[in-house]
C-alpha cells in the first residue's frame, strides 16, 4: 500500500499549493485517506487509536512550551523598537566607512535574530527601517535588498531560533526511533540546547562571510556602497553605543548562556527571555496596556498556528506510516547509489525545493519525521543533521523566485525597487549559504565540536 502513502503526500502538497489552511489540510486529508482505507480494508484502525495519546503528548511536551515564550519575547522586542535604535546607533558609528551601513544592517540583523528569531518580522522591520536609508545614501538596490533579506533570515539559524526549538523536538524523537529500530533500548538523547550549541559556529560563520562579501564589494565596486558623510553633531559616543547594545546583549547572554551552561532548560530560558523583553520595553517607555494586548494577541495567533499544524502533522504521520510510507522512504533512500552521501543529498534537495512552497513549520513537522529516522539510522549525527536542515531551509527562504524572504521584502519595498533587483541582490548570499552547507558537509566538527564540549 506504499503507493497510497505517496498519493497522500502528493494530495497534501497540491492542496497546500491551492491555498487551503495548513493544519486542516494535513489532518483532514490524512483522515479521509484513513477512512477510505478502513472501508477498503487496507488500513489498520489501530493507528487511529494512537491519535489521542499523540495529541496528549503534544499538550504535555514541556520543550514546546518554549515556542510561545520565544514568540512573546520576539514580538515584545519588535514593539519596543530595539531594531530602530540599534540601526540608528550602528549606522552613525560605521556609516562614514565605505560599506559601513551595509555592515551595520548585517550586525543588527544578527542581533535581531538572536533576540526575536522570527524571520518574517525581522525582514519586514529591516526593510521598513533600513532600505529607504540605504537607497537615500546611494547604495545600489541589489546590494541593499540582498543584505536585508540575508541578514533577516539569520533568525532561522542563530539561537534562540524558533525553528531550532521545533526541529530539536522532532530530531530528538526521530533519533530515539532510529536507535530503537537498531535494537538499542537505552537510546541516547539530543536536546534543543544541543542544537543551539551546534548552530552558534555556523551562524557566526554566515555573518562573517556576509560581512567579508560586503567588504570585497566595497573595494571592487565602491559606487555600489558609498560612504556617508555625517554631521559632526550626529556623531555617536561610546555611551550611546553602550545604551543601544547593553539591554539586548544582556538578554541574549541570559537566554543563551543559561541554556548552553546547563543552568536552565530552553523552556525556562524562554521564560527569562519573555520577562526580560517586558522589562526592556517598560524601561524604554514602549509598554502600555494596549501594546501588551497587541503583543499577547500576536503571540496567541502564531502559537495557535504552530500547535494546530503540529496536531495536523501528527495525524498525517500516523496515516502515512499506516500505509507503509516510512518503509517506502527507507527503501528508496537506502537503494540510492552512493550510500549515505546520496541519501543526504537527495533529502536536502527535496527539502530545498519544498522550501519554495511550504513554510519551515510544515517541513519540520511533516517531512523531517519521514526522512529523519532513516538518515539517523545510517549513522549521521543528529545535531549535524538538524543544523544542515535549518541552513538548507534558510537558503530556500532566500532563493528566487519563490523564497519567502523575497516576498516579505517585496511587500514593504518602495515601488522604485523592482522584483528583478531583489532577485539579483540575493544571489550572492544564496551562493554563500550553499558554500557554508558544503563547508559543514566537509567539516562536520564545526557543528558537533561545541555540543560535545558542553556535554
Amino acid at each position: 500500500m506504499e503507493w497510497v502513502a505517496l498519493a497522500l503526500f502528493m494530495a497534501v502538497i497540491v492542496l497546500l499549493l491551492a491555498g487551503f489552511p495548513v493544519a486542516f489540510t494535513l489532518g483532514g486529508t490524512a483522515l479521509i485517506f484513513a477512512l477510505a482505507g478502513v472501508i477498503g480494508g487496507g488500513f489498520e484502525q489501530a493507528f487511529l487509536a494512537a491519535l489521542p495519546s499523540r495529541v496528549f503528548g503534544i499538550m504535555t511536551n514541556e520543550t514546546l512550551v518554549a515556542v510561545p515564550l520565544f514568540v512573546f519575547m520576539g514580538i515584545t522586542l519588535e514593539r519596543a523598537k530595539i531594531a530602530e535604535e540599534l540601526l540608528e546607533t550602528l549606522s552613525a558609528l560605521f556609516g562614514s566607512l565605505r560599506g559601513g551601513l551595509g555592515i551595520s544592517v548585517t550586525i543588527v540583523g544578527m542581533l535581531l535574530a538572536a533576540s526575536t528569531g522570527i524571520v518574517g518580522a525581522t525582514v519586514v522591520t529591516m526593510g521598513l527601517l533600513s532600505l529607504p536609508t540605504m537607497l537615500k545614501r546611494g547604495y545600489s538596490a541589489e546590494i541593499s535588498t540582498g543584505i536585508i533579506c540575508a541578514s533577516g533570515t539569520l533568525g532561522q539559524i542563530i539561537p534562540p531560533s524558533i525553528i531550532l526549538v521545533m526541529l530539536g523536538d522532532v530530531i530528538s524523537s526521530d533519533y530515539q526511533r532510529a536507535q530503537l529500530a537498531q535494537g538499542i533500548y537505552s537510546p541516547e538523547t539530543v536536546s534543543v540546547g544541543d542544537l543551539f550549541a551546534g548552530a552558534l559556529v555556523p551562524g557566526l560563520l554566515l555573518v562573517v562571510l556576509y560581512i567579508a562579501y560586503l567588504v570585497i564589494v566595497a573595494i571592487v565596486n565602491p559606487e555600489a556602497m558609498p560612504p556617508h558623510t555625517t554631521d559632526p553633531d550626529a556623531q555617536v559616543s561610546i555611551l550611546d553605543v553602550f545604551h543601544a547594545l547593553f539591554a539586548p546583549l544582556i538578554l541574549i547572554f541570559a537566554v543563551l548562556g543559561s541554556i548552553l551552561l546547563g543552568v536552565a532548560t530552553p523552556t525556562e530560558a524562554a521564560g527569562v527571555g519573555a520577562a526580560g523583553s517586558l522589562l526592556i520595553a517598560l524601561q524604554r517607555g514602549q509598554l502600555s496596556m494596549e501594546r501588551l494586548r497587541e503583543i499577547s494577541q500576536g503571540t496567541l495567533r502564531i502559537s495557535s498556528m504552530v500547535f494546530l499544524i503540529l496536531i495536523g502533522a501528527s495525524v498525517f504521520s500516523l496515516v502515512f506510516r499506516g500505509y507503509g510510507g516510512d518503509d517506502a522512504v527507507r527503501a528508496l533512500l537506502t537503494a540510492l547509489p552512493g550510500g549515505v552521501f546520496a541519501a543526504v543529498l537527495a533529502v536536502m534537495l527535496v527539502m530545498f525545493l519544498l522550501g519554495f512552497v511550504l513554510d519551515f513549520i510544515e517541513i519540520t513537522f511533516v517531512v523531517v519525521p519521514i526522512v529523519g529516522p532513516v538518515l539517523l539510522g545510517m549513522g549521521l549525527d543528529p545535531v549535524w543533521l538538524g543544523i544542515m536542515i535549518a541552513i538548507n531551509l534558510q537558503t530556500s527562504f532566500l532563493t528566487p523566485p519563490f523564497g519567502f524572504a523575497l516576498f516579505y521584502l517585496r511587500g514593504v519595498a518602495p515601488a522604485s525597487v523592482s522584483t528583478a533587483q531583489i532577485y539579483r541582490g540575493v544571489i550572492p548570499f544564496v551562493a554563500i549559504q550553499l558554500g557554508v552547507l558544503l563547508i559543514l558537509a566537509l567539516f562536520p566538527g564545526l557543528v558537533t565540536w561545541l555540543p560535545e564540549k558542553l556535554s
